[in-house]
């Protein structure tokens, strides 16, 4: 099992201009412990336990509240989901764990399904989902809709480690519009696939990537990556390792981006810096292939009133 410190923090912000917050997060710092907060204090090291931590970033549509009602679903039952985790080795987590992280996801959007049919009042909310769970040295993301997981490092730069969900990302994928341009699109608000609102089972997506040291993991609504693009989000992080090295004031540094980019929309923030990392060998054989993408019929826009 590698031994791995770390810090993590979170934290969600109305923005400027709307009056509810419709998106959710949810972290676990141990799960082996079942601690469902932000560590008190966010700079000091812990050690990552034989189960691993979870960040998990929802963020809500809908309108009138209906949307943080599925955000909030969303988040609950991952975190009963992760509150019951199955016994697992280190020869089968590569295994079960992509397994295990998707049909959470697949849960919850049943979850807010059946809020919806309980409660016809409801009808049309859904919610995007973004996890990381962190486990022997390795980063497990799965996704649905376009709230964002990227890795950075001071070495390597910013990455994208999750694809959006949406109608301007399918148009960069089919060649139709330069990746350039995306951020600017006015259809950017379009996500193809989302929990709870679409009549079909979920679709999440899933990867892993091996985590070294210095790596830190951010996971954003968008409220973050839809006002700032990535190379502003880049200059943050590099901006924040330099001067401070802290992680909470590199939370409230990238809120703070998001608001004087105009904060016309919620935004969350969740952030895992990797401290210290020692491998062992089975550590590298436990990396998972992404699954292969099913294309969504169905569209969604959000709503950005």
């Amino acid at each position: 099992m590698a031994e791995l410190t770390f810090k993590m923090t979170a934290a969600t912000n109305v923005g400027l201009v709307r009056t509810n917050n419709e998106d959710n997060f949810i972290v676990n710092p141990d799960l082996t412990a079942d601690k469902w907060f932000v560590p008190e204090d966010p700079e000091a090291p812990l050690t990552l336990g034989k189960d691993g931590c979870l960040l998990v970033v929802a963020d809500g549509m809908g309108g009138m509240n209906a949307g943080e009602v599925a955000s909030a679903l969303a988040v609950e039952s991952l975190r009963q989901s992760f509150s019951d985790l199955p016994a697992m080795t280190e020869g089968d987590a590569g295994t079960l764990i992509p397994t295990f992280l998707c049909h959470a996801i697949e849960l919850a959007d049943k979850k807010i399904k059946e809020r919806v049919h309980e409660d016809p009042s409801t009808a049309g909310m859904g919610t995007t989902v973004v996890a990381v769970w962190v486990r022997d040295g390795i980063a497990h993301v799965a996704w649905c809709g376009d709230s964002r997981a990227y890795l950075f490092n001071k070495q390597s730069g910013l990455s994208r480690l999750s694809k959006d969900h949406s109608y301007v990302q399918q148009l960069v994928d089919k060649g139709e519009l330069d990746p350039e341009l995306a951020f600017y699109h006015p259809n950017s608000n379009i996500i193809t696939r989302s929990l709870g609102d679409n009549p079909a089972k979920a679709q999440p997506e899933y990867i892993s990537r091996k985590l070294s040291q210095g790596d830190v993991l951010l996971l954003c609504s968008d409220g973050l990556c839809g006002l700032c693009k990535d190379e502003e989000i880049l200059e943050v992080l590099n901006a924040e390792d330099d001067e401070s090295g802290s992680i909470e004031h590199c939370k409230n540094a990238l809120i703070e981006a998001a608001l004087t980019a105009g904060g016309h929309d919620n935004v969350t923030v969740a952030l895992f810096q990797c401290l210290t990392l020692k491998e062992n060998e089975l550590t590298q054989t436990l990396v998972g292939k992404p699954k292969k993408k099913r294309r969504c019929c169905l569209f969604r826009r959000r709503n950005r009133d």
